[in-house]
């Protein structure tokens, strides 16, 4: 009697249930969750338009070159007036794993660059320990060893700190490293991450000429894990600057509304190595974009190097609608090595992986 109560009472509570109200509460509700938990990041990006206004346009310089045409013609078609001599180039760079993108980048600013400053820490910004590989490669730079002022900063190994933070430690370091370095007032000095190589003409034409402004974003071709695929022409975070003593501050931001077009290139996430992707996404201050432990897998890495996908499984950052959608899905494959950086031409073979059809990476 007991047992047919209780189902009694079961059989009542079910037909008193509505047919919405169940499908809400055991169909929809479960679904929701299940859907924010793993696509909430791609909602989030795809309604930034309403949430996020567009960042001040930067007034755009336009960039004349050709190898015939005289320094004083070039400087003139800029508006600029040529110096009686070249001023001198300070380029300074945080170093993590980078090898091969820092060998493309010193040969290409070799002829103009009076000191190459490099600083390199045994932390990652996320506190992950690390070699010192520059020190560990150093022979390969050996050209530039004249020229050369390497220092190191250890990190702090901070756990759960914003890797920000840590960030702007090791850029407060390389402030230091560079009056060591013997840097003057009017000197000019590139703030740039090693993947994000000015051209060799941009830096001459700076040098060479009276009339750029003092803080000048360069506009760089934006690529994604080689020179294959062009994801935009975007890129403006790298920067050059005339020194000034008390003033002048190593950061990777915004500093000027001035951006100079066709500048040079800005190559990401550009690894000849599965384990250098996974390092570098474990790694760097964004580490956050690992919201699953298959996004580190080896195999998936490389299908999505291949196809030119997104490693986050992420929406593009954009604040159109008509760009957002106009960037979705994988980045076109380019068949053109126009224009590329000239070391990296001239030693093909050895660089290979940089170059388009050439997406297989290696495994160690």
């Amino acid at each position: 009697m007991q047992v047919a109560n209780r189902l009694s009472r079961v059989q009542w509570m079910i037909r008193g249930l509505d047919l919405k109200n169940f499908i809400v509460l055991f169909i929809v509700l479960p679904l929701s969750v299940f859907g924010i938990y793993f696509h909430g990041q791609k909602v989030t990006y795809f309604l930034r338009p309403l949430w996020q206004s567009p960042p001040k346009p930067f007034i755009r310089l336009p960039h004349y070159y050709n190898a015939n045409v005289s320094m004083s013609s070039l400087c003139k078609l800029h508006g600029w007036e040529l110096r009686d001599y070249p001023r001198r180039v300070y380029d300074a760079v945080l170093f993590s794993n980078e090898v091969d993108m820092l060998k493309i980048r010193w040969k290409e600013m070799y002829p103009y660059i009076t000191q190459f400053v490099i600083l390199e820490s045994n932390s990652t910004f996320t506190s992950i320990p690390k070699r010192l590989n520059f020190a560990l490669n150093r022979d390969r730079f050996d050209f530039v060893e004249s020229r050369l002022t390497y220092g190191t900063v250890g990190g702090r190994f901070r756990k759960g700190e914003n890797p920000f933070i840590e960030e702007a430690y090791q850029r407060v370091a390389l402030d230091q490293l560079l009056k060591i370095a013997g840097i003057e007032d009017d000197d000019l000095l590139i703030m740039s991450d090693v993947d994000e190589i000015p051209s060799a003409h941009t830096i001459d034409l700076l040098r060479w000429c009276d009339g750029p402004p003092p803080v000048l974003h360069l506009n760089l071709k934006n690529y994604l894990y080689s020179f294959e695929f062009n994801l935009d022409h975007k890129s403006w975070r790298a920067s050059i600057h005339r020194y000034k003593k008390g003033k002048t501050r190593y950061v990777h931001y915004r500093q000027s509304d001035y951006l100079l077009a066709d500048s040079g290139w800005h190559c990401s996430f550009c690894f000849r190595t599965i384990s250098d992707f996974v390092f570098k996404m474990k790694a760097y201050s964004h580490t956050d974009r690992v919201r699953f432990s298959h996004y580190l897998d080896p195999k998936r890495i490389q299908t999505v190097i291949c196809n030119g996908a997104n490693l986050y499984d992420m929406l593009p950052e954009e604040y159109t609608f008509r760009e957002l959608i106009g960037k979705m899905g994988p980045i076109p494959h380019s068949y053109s090595g126009v224009h590329l950086p000239a070391y990296l031409l001239e030693n093909a073979d050895k660089f290979r992986y940089l170059l388009p059809g050439n997406c297989i990476r290696e495994d160690g």
